[in-house]
């Protein structure tokens, strides 16, 4: 008892005992280590999977920023070509997934050069400028550290104004070992907490204590890349909605459907200038007769979801607002098997495992794990899986087989009734025992002449 008392007050990785830990990544037969790195991706694939299906709470309009870290330690060319570029190249990929996945957000960018704070971008819907300002950071001359409190207090300026009802996040992407503060960054962190802003950390080079602290207070992730393949699973994985904080206020948000106006009484609609682009020197706004009207205001713009200039209201279509809402109703985990479950095709087909997807022949050596639905009963591949879960959001066997797609929408209307029925119930409870406190008497004196 004395002995495993002592293990557990061992903290640190020297006072443990004797381990091998490289045994955990196996070389394949060519002695190459990406089958192994392969590995631990689809497993944080799949763990990510199954914690999307306990939070149905998300925060849907998010307001992100992303602070990139522009040192010099983002010249090492450990990511091809550096990490720098190899790091924009990939943010290119996440700009345009975040805003597909969630088009009634907004993105910022900010640069930690040379121990001051910059920002790029304000916080905006529109991917194109985003895309516009990191291709100018190809050329950024990259000198001296970073200063990881500059940049947090940078962010947090613009989040504090944010409506409550919104979801606020920090993504920091680190290449330096060390950070250059001018006062103590504790007082940062703790009013990032009060505040309720989510930071998440994706360290380049190996785990920072500041970092991995800043994370576990502000309920974000931390993450360090093995590889590029690694790198962009741990970006994209910001692309979904985070659990909703419990103080996160709910509210009703007034928005508008635009509508197009090609003709007038009869007549080719009028030139017009729009709202977007009348202030932009780069871009300057053409006259046209096509574009998106403010149904409040009657402003025009080109391009869509935006926020009136004028009157202020968050204009969107109905598709934004499907792709948004997709994450509150995730497809349900498959199930996942050993190979020898999947049933083989007719003889006449050769007596082959296939993916019910991509049609893929499955081979017990690759496909160790199958997947099977648990409403249309098909077997799919990890990869397929994925896709199913992540880019997808619909079973393509619930949704190609007759009937089964009815199945699923009854099973699950029949959750969601009973769940609401018992939240009346409850509800009802809470009310009849608020009655009942409220007849009995408060001072001594009425007391006494309740008892009598």
């Amino acid at each position: 008892m004395a002995d495993d008392e002592q293990d557990d007050q061992k903290e640190y990785r020297w006072e443990t005992g004797y381990e091998k830990t490289w045994e955990a990544i196996k070389e394949d037969d060519d002695g190459l280590l990406d089958g192994a790195i392969a590995e631990i991706i689809q497993k944080a694939k799949r763990k990510r999977q199954a914690d999307k299906t306990k939070q149905n709470r998300l925060g849907m309009m998010r307001h992100m920023f992303i602070v990139l870290d522009c040192s010099e330690s983002m010249s090492v060319p450990d990511l091809k070509p550096t990490r720098l570029l190899c790091t924009l190249k990939l943010l290119e990929i996440f700009i345009e997934e975040f805003f597909d996945q969630n088009p009634i957000s907004q993105l910022g960018i900010i640069a930690l050069k040379a121990k001051r704070a910059e920002k790029i971008t304000e916080l905006t819907g529109t991917s194109r400028v985003h895309l516009k300002a990191l291709a100018g950071l190809a050329n950024v001359s990259l000198t001296s550290e970073p200063s990881l409190q500059n940049g947090l207090d940078l962010a947090l300026k613009t989040l504090k104004v944010v409506p409550s009802h919104a979801s606020r996040e920090i993504v920091i992407i680190m290449g330096s070992l060390t950070t250059c503060d001018p006062v103590d960054i504790n007082l940062t962190i703790d009013e990032l907490k009060r505040e309720r802003i989510r930071c998440s950390v994706i360290s380049l080079s190996a785990e920072i204590h500041i970092c991995r602290y800043l994370t576990q207070q502000t309920m974000g992730t931390f993450g360090a890349v093995l590889d590029d393949a690694h790198y962009r699973d741990q970006l994209l994985s910001q692309v979904d909605p985070p659990p909703a904080a419990k103080t996160q206020d709910n509210s009703l948000i007034r928005m508008g459907f635009p509508h197009s106006k090609n003709e007038v009484e009869g007549k080719d609609a009028p030139l017009s200038m729009c709202m977007c682009h009348i202030e932009n020197i780069d871009e300057p706004s053409e006259l046209s007769t096509t574009g998106h009207h403010c149904p409040q205001c009657n402003s025009k713009y080109c391009e869509l979801p935006v926020e009136c200039q004028c009157c202020g209201l968050t204009l969107v279509s109905a598709p934004h607002l499907a792709r948004s809402y997709h994450h509150l109703f995730p497809v349900p985990n498959f199930e996942e098997m050993p190979y020898e479950s999947v049933p083989p095709a007719a003889p006449d087909c050769g007596s082959l495992r296939k993916c019910y997807g991509c049609i893929k022949v499955l081979s017990p050596v690759t496909d160790k794990s199958v997947f099977k639905c648990g409403y249309c009963k098909q077997f799919f591949c990890i990869d397929c899986d994925i896709f199913v879960h992540e880019t997808l959001h619909a079973c393509v066997g619930c949704n190609t087989i007759p009937g089964v797609a009815g199945l699923v929408y009854q099973k699950q209307g029949g959750k969601a009734a009973s769940k609401a029925a018992g939240n009346m119930q409850q509800q009802q409870q809470q009310h009849q025992q608020q009655q009942a406190q409220m007849q009995l008497p408060s001072t001594s004196k009425q007391r006494s002449q309740f008892n009598m």
